[in-house]
């Protein structure tokens, strides 16, 4: 689980609720309005949800969600991994000729090369993406600038469908202080109703119904628009690792050796998770000879 996401939920929860019990406030008004609350403004949202988004956002947007459990996954040690693939296909490219890359990416899963490198072969867009344009060069693709516009429109498209998954989260973010303002109405709506009450029920009742303000406010800045933060993040960082593989093959396609075409992969990626350039020499040269 991501030590960030639950220093952050923990954080927002203890500092909000004891703030409120510190200045006098009764967990007991929140406690007894919070479940109906939950089932007005959740219901809503989630309806709002499905209205909005195709069937295909919505899978893929439940699927990022868990990315908030996970480790991240591209770190300095994942591109180290990532260039020194590279190093090997293109030194094979280099000293057997393209065609020999032909075996490697028809069948990727029984590659020897993929295989000495899991953290990329169990990528699957990556694995896709450099091995289509791999094969593109084994047929004979060798123009830069054609392939380069190619690129930058299967990245495009790529990106664009990530986008509108924090897209979706964060318009359900956007409007959950109006959907708390609906739930709240409601609550007037009720305490209305038993106006002739006395006025320590009609203040538990305006009590409760000022819950979905609250909650909506709450769950919208302090959470749901976080998340969409996140995952936004985490997908960008996809597209960067997209971006390496990109600059890589482009490089060899121009004829540069291997340790230039992954070193000009190398200046492509973020800073803090960039390795060194002595870093990738050193792992390129443990690696043992492509076959």
């Amino acid at each position: 689980m991501q030590l960030n996401f639950v220093i952050g939920v923990v954080t927002a929860v203890a500092c909000t609720l004891g703030g409120y019990v510190g200045a006098g406030g009764h967990l007991s008004v929140l406690a007894d309005a919070a479940p109906l609350e939950i089932v007005i403004m959740g219901g809503t949202a989630a309806g709002g949800f499905i209205i909005a988004n195709t069937k295909t956002i919505k899978k893929r947007t439940a699927k990022a969600m868990k990315l908030l459990f996970q480790k991240p996954k591209y770190t300095k040690e994942s591109y180290i991994e990532l260039l020194s693939m590279m190093y090997q296909m293109f030194k094979l490219a280099k000293t057997k000729g393209m065609l020999a890359l032909e075996a490697h990416v028809e069948k990727p899963e029984e590659s020897s090369i993929f295989q000495a490198f899991p953290g990329f072969l169990n990528n699957h867009h990556a694995v896709e993406f450099f091995c289509d344009y791999l094969r593109l060069f084994t047929l004979g693709a060798d123009k830069p600038f054609e392939i380069e516009a190619l690129m930058d429109e299967e990245l495009e498209v790529h990106h664009a469908e990530n986008e509108a998954i924090p897209t979706a989260i964060t318009n359900v973010a956007d409007a959950m202080p109006a959907i708390g303002i609906v739930a709240a109405v409601l609550g007037v709506i009720h305490t209305m109703g038993a106006i002739s009450e006395p006025p320590e029920v009609l203040g538990k009742l305006i009590g409760g119904a000022l819950v979905g303000t609250f909650m909506g406010v709450w769950t919208s800045y302090g959470f749901i628009a976080p998340m969409g933060q996140f995952v936004k993040a985490t997908l960008d960082a996809e597209s960067r690792y997209l971006q390496c593989l990109k600059v890589g093959m482009l490089a060899h396609l121009q004829g540069f050796a291997p340790s230039i075409s992954i070193e000009y992969a190398r200046k492509a990626l973020m800073t803090d998770v960039r390795p060194s350039f002595m870093e990738v020499e050193e792992a390129t040269q443990a690696l043992s000879a492509p076959s």
